[in-house]
């Protein structure tokens, strides 16, 4: 059996593949899996690491206005779009695959295309609550659409090809309780812990907030553990707490890292965790049903952080927090109010429970494997 998937762009789309063909390969002893992603993607690196080849296609995306820059680029992408088919043909005549799934990103949409124009059972997930252009253009031609979220069938022109199967989520976020997570931390006093952190590489904005946020926890002496994921800004979020009088040696409860390595296992300590609203981090967040304040990236295309955020909000299982409304006495204010109300925790994570597919990657093989039976 040959299993290949394409994906790239950002990790709300990769994660989810890698997911599916670790899954496909432990359970089809021979299975053969290739990814394929887009010059110079992010998938280019994140994929080799995750044990999987990669083979990639000129592709590019399309900008939405008339500077001549963005006419150019446009017209470089209509070209590379001839490009793109050529590749993509010839990657599906070398690998020969039995199952084509496109996780979303540019790249998925010269591949998937084209092997469902050679009759090659094709799929595609989409793990925002609104579909991308790629993947909204792909519903037309592939065999089956699957989604997070309920609320995510509308968009779609047919129904019926639409089924609900949660995005997969590392089984490493279900590998620890909360209690066996603290544990393992060293978090023997009782104490909640809040977790923050504003994507992988973090987000100067957000960690300017989490300065003045973590200082107002330290004048008013928290009764809770912080973790903080600070990125690339981690140097100056510290020079920051530094110039505001906080002494994080002095204050074991504050932690302030710059990359939070072992994010499942702290993810499973906490009890209240503030972050952004990317695929992953809210399938990850539901997933696990940990109550959470969700401050959307404006900078991401068609805001879909802001609708993946309202899914989980309207649920009742997150606070969302527009960026324009955000600060750090805010955030302070939000963390503070949640701590003291235990009741209105436990109704958020129960909101989760409720709305979240833990087994999502066992959906989507189920899925998939109908599909290939039903094409045989």
């Amino acid at each position: 059996m040959n299993i290949l998937f394409t994906c790239g762009g950002t990790a709300g789309h990769i994660n989810p593949a890698a997911a599916l063909a670790r899954l496909f390969q432990e359970r089809e002893p021979g299975c053969k899996v290739l990814f394929v992603g887009a010059d110079g993607g992010m998938e280019t690196r994140l994929v080799p690491k995750e044990g999987f080849e990669i083979e990639t296609v000129t592709i590019t995306n399309f900008r939405r206005s008339l500077t001549p820059a963005a006419i150019g680029h446009n017209f470089k992408t209509l070209l590379n779009m001839g490009k793109s088919k050529k590749q993509a043909n010839a990657i599906l005549d070398r690998f020969q695959p039995d199952l084509v799934v496109g996780t979303g990103g540019y790249a998925s949409y010269p591949v998937v295309n084209a092997a469902a124009a050679r009759g090659i059972p094709t799929a595609v997930h989409e793990s925002n609550a609104v579909p991308g252009l790629t993947t909204k253009a792909l519903s037309k031609v592939v065999d089956k659409v699957m989604v997070g979220f309920e609320e995510s069938r509308a968009h779609y022109e047919d129904p019926s090809k639409v089924i609900v199967t949660g995005t997969p989520v590392r089984g490493a976020f279900f590998q620890y309780n909360r209690k066996e997570a603290r544990a393992k931390l060293g978090f023997d006093d009782g104490k909640p812990l809040v977790l923050s952190v504003w994507g992988s590489l973090g987000a100067e904005v957000m960690n300017a907030e989490m300065v003045e946020c973590i200082a107002l926890e330290y004048a008013h002496n928290a009764p809770f553990h912080h973790i903080h994921g600070a990125g690339r800004d981690y140097q100056s979020v510290l020079d920051g707490l530094s110039a505001k009088g906080v002494d994080v040696n002095a204050r074991p409860e504050i932690d302030v890292r710059e990359y939070i390595y072992d994010m499942p296992l702290v993810m499973a300590a906490a009890d209240l965790v503030l972050c952004r609203a990317g695929a992953s981090t809210i399938a990850e967040v539901a997933a696990i049903a940990r109550p959470s304040v969700l401050v959307p990236s404006p900078n991401v295309v068609a805001d879909h952080q802001t609708k993946n955020a309202r899914v989980l909000a309207n649920a009742g299982g997150a606070i969302l927090l527009p960026e324009g409304e955000s600060s750090g006495e805010k955030l302070y204010e939000l963390i503070d109010s949640l701590m003291k109300d235990e009741k209105r925790r436990e109704d958020m994570s129960r909101a989760l429970r409720e709305m979240a597919v833990p087994d999502a990657a066992e959906q989507i093989y189920g899925v998939l494997q109908d599909l290939m039976k039903g094409r045989s």
